[in-house]
């Protein structure tokens, strides 16, 4: 089976930890005997020039790459941020279409796999229908429960999925909006994502210290994702002020980089929480174990999620979960054992922490909660929904 896989979501050499659980899903599935995949990734066009600030690194991004043996194309295609957005899936199509068709050439594909459903999902659909090709599109979160909120964009995303040829969703809660959509059921599969158990499991508190250089003695509590607004770390600060003047021996870690950094960062001077509070920046991928693995309790406190991939992470590695219960995160943790759900305000979050802090948690018994779910037993699910739509 030859797939080519279509989305802006991907890691490259200079972003390595960019959307890193659609690179997971497809080079497992790439593992499988008789798969093979080529990914086209698309990059906004950006000048050489260092005024552009961070969009400067678009630049730097090579046109090609082989990654694990895989081969990666970077196209260009000109975006300009907001106002081209209802135009978004146009300009990728147009300056994607030669690479395309030139791939084809001599990677004939059975099947083309999109990730996020607008503008990716688009640009997919427009050329499988030129290639003559089926699609099977994939929605991830913020795709569904976010830009369908948009008046010019919401029947883009409705068009889009009904006419690919089949749907996966991350979650059975992004499934039930997708068929609130008017979407058929019977064209949605729900595929959740996996943990890469070879990266991620418990290790030693004392070591995960040593190897982070840290030597206090505090309770641990440990949150990562991009700093933005959603996923709701003003939310969790906002709870440590709660828990401080009944335990002033905690510490939080915010693992993570982002545009909103400054805004925490002043949030965290508002609350007096400079002792108490290590924004900690970006870490690589496979480092994330030993933040995992220091923290007596891990907490994301999203507004909005497909399956957040971070909790699938901490789980691995043995650690309690504190999470606000949208989207996957309630069928993630089904059990009491393993965390504690919480709604997206101060005060619940903080009655979550604090209770997560008080309890003995079973480690070995978190850890098996999720080992099961690896990259591979995704892969077999994915492949096994590319041939149900190849032999219908």
């Amino acid at each position: 089976m030859k797939v080519l896989v279509y989305t802006t979501l991907f890691p490259n050499h200079c972003q390595p930890n960019s959307a890193i659980f659609i690179k997971k899903r497809m080079f497992h599935f790439a593992q499988l005997r008789d798969c093979e995949i080529k990914v086209v990734a698309p990059i906004p066009y950006c000048p050489h020039w260092s005024i552009f600030g961070k969009k400067y690194q678009y630049s730097q991004i090579k046109k090609y790459e082989i990654m694990d043996g895989v081969e990666v194309f970077h196209p260009r295609y000109p975006l300009i941020p907001k106002i081209s957005m209802p135009l978004h899936a146009i300009s990728l199509y147009l300056f994607t279409r030669g690479l395309v068709k030139k791939i084809f050439r001599t990677f004939p594909f059975d099947l083309m796999d999109g990730h996020y459903i607008y503008p990716d999902g688009l640009a997919a659909l427009l050329l499988s229908k030129r290639m003559n090709r089926p699609l099977i599109l994939s929605a991830r979160g913020s795709d569904i429960n976010q830009f369908t909120h948009f008046r010019s964009i919401k029947p883009m995303i409705r068009y889009t999925l009904n006419q690919a040829d089949h749907s996966i969703s991350v979650c059975n809660a992004l499934k039930q909006e997708m068929v609130a959509l008017g979407i058929d059921r019977g064209k949605i599969s729900v595929i959740p994502n996996g943990v890469d158990m070879d990266i991620f499991y418990p290790i030693d508190k004392k070591e995960a210290q040593k190897k982070l250089l840290i030597n206090h003695t505090s309770k641990v509590i440990v949150s990562v994702g991009s700093l933005i607004p959603r996923k709701g770390f003003h939310v969790i600060l906002e709870a440590l002020s709660r828990l401080i003047p009944g335990d002033s021996n905690i510490h939080l870690y915010i693992v993570g980089e982002g545009y909103y950094r400054s805004t925490l960062e002043k949030k965290i001077r508002d609350l007096h929480l400079d002792q108490q509070v290590t924004l900690v920046g970006e870490v690589a991928n496979n480092e994330l174990k030993f933040w995992y693995s220091l923290a007596d309790v891990f907490c994301l406190a999203s507004s909005r999620e497909g399956w957040a991939n971070v909790i699938m992470e901490s789980l691995a590695c043995g650690t309690p979960v504190v999470a606000t219960k949208v989207y996957g995160a309630p069928e993630i943790i089904t059990s009491s054992n393993v965390g504690i759900l919480v709604e997206n305000t101060p005060e619940s979050v903080y009655d979550g922490l604090k209770a997560a802090l008080k309890t003995p948690w079973n480690r070995e018994l978190i850890h098996a909660h999720v080992k099961d779910r690896s990259w591979f037993k995704v892969a077999d699910e994915v492949k096994a929904t590319f041939d149900m739509v190849l032999s219908s």
